[in-house]
């Protein structure tokens, strides 16, 4: 059984930023890709709104949609935004990754 996604307020709020900026639907889409120095690679789109199937999680009226395959590799994560001297990205702490590498995008199973 899936666990739900948490986004975080500072992530919610830097969604709505940006899709407003965009003019599009504040919907952040996270995807697990293979690849990255880890073995897969998380990946962040803006979407049109979620799919039939996806999971969706809601904060503040943003909305973070996941699909079925990349849910089984980031069931229970939480999604946030985060600003430093190293620059600023989205973050996803995942309790299935069992390894994880510097720059923070790519882990292992």
């Amino acid at each position: 059984m899936a666990q739900p996604l948490i986004l975080t307020q500072s992530a919610a709020a830097r969604v709505a930023l940006i899709a407003g900026k965009q003019g599009k639907p504040a919907v952040l889409r996270l995807a697990v890709e293979g690849g990255g120095c880890s073995g897969f690679q998380y990946k962040f789109d803006l979407a049109d709104g979620p799919d039939g199937d996806d999971l969706v999680s809601e904060t503040g009226g943003v909305r973070l949609v996941v699909d079925p395959v990349s849910l089984d590799l980031v069931s229970g994560a939480t999604v946030d935004y985060v600003e430093s001297l190293g620059g600023a990205a989205f973050k996803v702490e995942n309790p299935q990754a069992a390894a994880g590498c510097g720059c923070g995008s790519s882990f292992g199973i």
